[in-house]
């Protein structure tokens, strides 16, 4: 009788390289390796050759990254989507498209359960079960490190059950950040990083990027274009959405851009601390950002700031395949109607500033903003409007001086006295 299938999210990494023998030594499945290319830059015939080796049954591997980038990056860079002032959201976009293509494979093979490595302790376990909820919700999850005969508590514990078994480990001991990476970012957390007192070892962490000290002495310039908020040129050569992330990667990570050190709040409620390399990705939030300024109104800048915070605690907790995740999008792609343009920018030495933009949507009006008096703005006009516009201060404060309390009051505490010399 044939074994029923697991699927597994397979990296090649130290936790799923554990998981294999171990679903083979604690469950009757017949293990199917899983393993989604989204720009890790993996070895796959290498990673396969593993899986195989360690008792998976079958190994397929995905080519997803223009997928993921055209269905997933590109709708949070759309909206400006940051949690927490910081993080581009690099793990949180890929774990939804992970999570469905696991499912696919599920239904393709008839399995009964799908298994993922991600701890108890963090996010990645609810982005994954939760759209496996969304599509599967049949389905069996196996969370190794939430399951009761999962017995390591650390990566040491796995690397030494690796090392009984005569396993290669995928990592030197020195190495082991829990890292995760992408054609978006690539993130690390652990060994210095877990306390907070300690600098970032950014020469012996960083892989993307250059140390900012040591980038570029002249710096350089980059241009983007965008049509209707999506990425289509660098540096006046047209590219597909992949070519862009390769390029700018190229970009950003010789000039030291892109760098971030959080201490964020997960999803599960306690606070950790990662080091995010992210350089291709810092430079076009900048460039659409600035885009966004030029074309867009201020009341729809503002109530887009709104969705973008939104939308990045949905992308962030696991939320993408959500009713009010499609309404923010919906919302959002309204808005990009009119962002086509291209943006300049100078990178530096770490940083990113603007260096120009253009949109024939821009409105900006030189013969209204200019502090050259033109025919279209009476400055005269200003008068009415803000006597309307501060009406209900004048009222408030009229009614202070009536009852003879409040900050409008002549002996008001609220006011000081300035010296007279």
């Amino acid at each position: 009788m044939a074994k029923e299938k697991v699927i597994l999210a397979y990296s090649g990494g130290l936790d799923t390289t554990v998981i294999i023998p171990w679903l083979k030594e604690n469950y009757d499945y017949d293990v199917i390796a899983v393993c989604i290319d989204l720009g890790q830059g993996d070895d796959w015939k290498k990673i396969k050759d593993r899986a195989l080796k360690t008792g998976a049954s079958a190994c397929y591997i995905v080519d997803a990254r223009k997928e993921y980038i055209e269905e997933y990056i590109w709708p949070a860079l759309k909206a400006n989507c940051v949690y927490e002032d910081k993080y581009l959201l690099g793990t949180s976009t890929a774990r939804p498209l992970i999570g469905k293509i696991l499912v696919e494979y599920a239904r393709q093979e008839g399995a009964k359960a799908i298994c993922h490595g991600a701890t108890g302790k963090g996010n990645d376990q609810i982005r994954f079960e939760l759209t496996i909820k969304a599509f599967a919700p049949d389905l069996r999850v196996i969370a190794a490190w939430r399951d009761d005969k999962w017995d390591m508590d650390s990566r040491e514990a796995e690397i030494e059950y690796l090392e009984k078994r005569g396993i290669e480990v995928p990592m030197k001991k020195d190495q082991s950040y829990s890292r995760d990476e992408n054609i978006w970012h690539l993130s690390h957390e652990g060994l210095e990083l877990e306390e907070t007192e300690n600098e970032p070892n950014w020469k012996h962490m960083l892989q993307l990027t250059t140390v900012p000290e040591e980038a570029l002495e002249s710096g350089e310039y980059v241009k983007i274009e965008f049509e209707k908020g999506i990425p289509i040129s660098v540096n006046d050569k047209k590219m597909d959405a992949l070519e862009i992330m390769l390029e700018l990667n190229k970009i950003g990570g010789r000039n030291g851009v892109g760098l971030v050190d959080i201490c964020e709040n997960r999803c599960v409620g306690m606070k950790s601390r990662g080091v995010y390399e992210t350089p291709g990705g810092a430079i076009l939030y900048t460039a659409h950002e600035m885009l966004d300024h030029l074309c867009l109104d201020r009341d729809t800048y503002h109530y887009k700031q709104l969705i973008a915070l939104r939308m990045s605690e949905l992308i962030y907790d696991g939320k993408w395949f959500t009713t009010l995740m499609d309404a923010c999008m919906a919302f959002v792609d309204k808005t990009q109607e009119t962002c086509t343009g291209w943006v300049k920018l100078k990178l530096y030495k770490g940083s990113i500033r603007g260096a120009g933009s253009y949109s024939k949507y821009s409105l900006y009006n030189k013969n209204i903003a200019s502090f050259t008096t033109g025919d279209l703005y009476n400055h005269k006009d200003a008068e009415g409007f803000i006597t309307l516009f501060g009406l209900p201060l004048k009222v408030r404060a009229m009614m202070e001086q009536q009852i003879g309390e409040g900050q409008a009051v002549k002996a008001s505490k609220s006011l000081k006295k300035r010296p007279t010399k």
